[in-house]
């Protein structure tokens, strides 16, 4: 290309385009910087106020954190632990440092305590079963039954098979590393794929639990949604696989599919009975929402409205090149921290101070909304800020159809949160190499992530369930076996 024989037009022409690439690539280039060199955390730098005193450098003091009460003693502090009473004696009574006579002991003594842990334990049981035999015609032998087990005639007790699926599924510990801190114990040699096994046979043993959480969870009116990537090491054509996360405020469930189309949210919402769907804008969420409303309009049922999340509205602004548009990021920034500081004053309140707090939060929102309107024309529609105030232009109902109803969440970071283990589990075990393992992997972070969201410990529901199982009695849910818990407590 000749530049002298452009024309004055075809060279402005050109140059609108290599302006437009060349802020293309500096977002691209600032993105990439800060996802390798720049912090994780969201969190931005709180602001002093009036009533905040600043340190020297204009930084509001650091809130300490609440420490333990240290004046209570060991036994007060921890009252589920158990006390061993180690009494300490004279090896032979002691003389008097006053005169030199020879003391006696006085029947006095004084306390002090302490913590300590001891190691895993692994402990063989041997099971003797008695046999009965008929004296009349000595015919028959009869052995007394079994007591029930997840795995009849297998290696590993309930608790231990227990024990390595929380391990693996509440602590993240790959269970390869469970046999080693085994080895590490006394027992060497034990073999992980049966122990993988074991986890197996618990989530099938498992899955009617499972299956209730899940019609808990479709039963809400407001429901959130999310999904993460989960590798198919082998066992299926498809190596990316998805784990797709449902919830309410009191239960999720989790499904592992090769697809991250909308087919999977459109089949969980046409069993639904919500009315909302909290999400980030992701197309197969809006097709979900559209074939659904189509039935229930047919069926004359209440339609699902979408209610995006705000934390990704505020994530493009925070992800802007700070040399060319951090005046007007900071200003968005700063307008959703007014909006994020009203929300957390409303936490835990009542739903008629929820919604007086978020009534405060709608003039604000306006005013986003007429900056963003002013601003993004000055900019390429190829620049990363266009794409944010277009983002927040585009969606704007969705982020803030959560101002009248106290039942929505401003954001999708608790569907984010639960599938947090899920995340960092997998850097250590890479993936799943079989779609039963996919589906085990679904099982129990659905039970062990719906107990840790109402306060349940998974170990004790595990085994409450596991016997109930045994007994003949109908399995409970976290949410019912919290409430009859808490009812026996009452």
């Amino acid at each position: 290309m000749q530049i002298e024989s452009l024309t004055h037009a075809e060279l402005i022409s050109l140059a609108t385009q290599w302006r437009d690439q060349l802020e293309k690539c500096q977002g691209i280039l600032f993105r990439f910087k800060k996802k390798l060199f720049g912090k994780s955390s969201e969190k931005s730098k709180s602001e002093p106020t009036a009533a905040t005193p600043s340190t020297p450098d204009g930084e509001p003091p650091k809130t300490p954190k609440p420490r333990a009460d240290t004046t209570k003693k060991l036994s007060e502090r921890y009252p589920d632990a158990p006390i061993l009473v180690d009494k300490i004696g004279f090896t032979e009574h002691p003389c008097c440092p006053a005169c030199g006579d020879t003391m006696q002991i006085s029947g006095m003594g004084e306390e002090s305590e302490y913590l300590t842990t001891a190691p895993r334990e692994f402990i063989i049981i041997k099971q003797v079963r008695q046999k009965a035999r008929c004296c009349k015609c000595h015919s028959a032998i009869v052995t007394a039954p079994a007591p029930a087990r997840i795995t009849p005639g297998g290696s590993y007790s309930d608790n231990m098979i227990v024990d390595v699926s929380l391990s693996k599924y509440c602590d993240l510990i790959p269970i390869e590393r469970y046999c080693n801190m085994a080895a590490r114990g006394g027992i060497q040699g034990l073999p992980p794929h049966s122990l993988i096994a074991g986890s197996m046979k618990l989530a099938k043993f498992l899955r009617e639990i499972y299956l209730q959480i899940r019609q808990e969870a479709l039963k809400t009116k407001v429901l959130l949604a999310d999904e993460t990537p989960h590798r198919m090491l082998e066992g299926d054509a498809k190596v990316r696989w998805f784990l797709w996360a449902f919830s309410s405020q009191t239960s999720c469930f989790f499904e592992c599919h090769n697809t991250r189309s909308g087919d999977v949210s459109t089949a969980v919402l046409t069993e639904s009975t919500c009315e909302i769907l909290v999400s980030d804008v992701y197309s197969g969420y809006q097709k979900s929402i559209k074939i659904v409303n189509k039935i229930r309009t047919k069926n004359k049922l209440p339609i699902i409205l979408a209610a995006y999340c705000n934390a990704h509205a505020r994530r493009y602004f925070k992800d802007r090149d700070s040399n060319e548009v951090c005046d007007d990021a900071e200003s968005m920034v700063r307008q959703y921290k007014e909006i994020y500081k009203l929300n957390d004053e409303a936490k835990g309140k009542t739903p008629e101070i929820i919604l007086k707090k978020r009534a405060e939060m709608r003039p604000i929102f306006e005013a986003m909304k007429v900056e963003a309107l002013a601003k993004i024309n000055a900019y390429s529609s190829k620049s990363q800020m266009y794409t944010a105030y277009n983002y927040f232009i585009e969606n704007y109902d969705g982020l803030t159809r959560f101002l009248d109803n106290e039942l929505i969440p401003i954001d999708n970071n608790h569907s984010e949160r639960l599938l947090r283990s899920h995340v960092v589990g997998r850097k250590t075990w890479y993936g799943t190499h079989s779609k039963r393992a996919a589906e085990t992997a679904a099982i129990h972070f659905t039970i062990v992530e719906s107990c840790k969201m109402i306060g349940v410990n998974p170990r004790e529901f595990y085994l409450d369930a596991v016997q109930r199982i045994h007994t003949s009695n109908e399995p409970l849910t976290p949410l019912e076996y919290k409430k009859l818990r808490d009812s026996d407590t009452c």
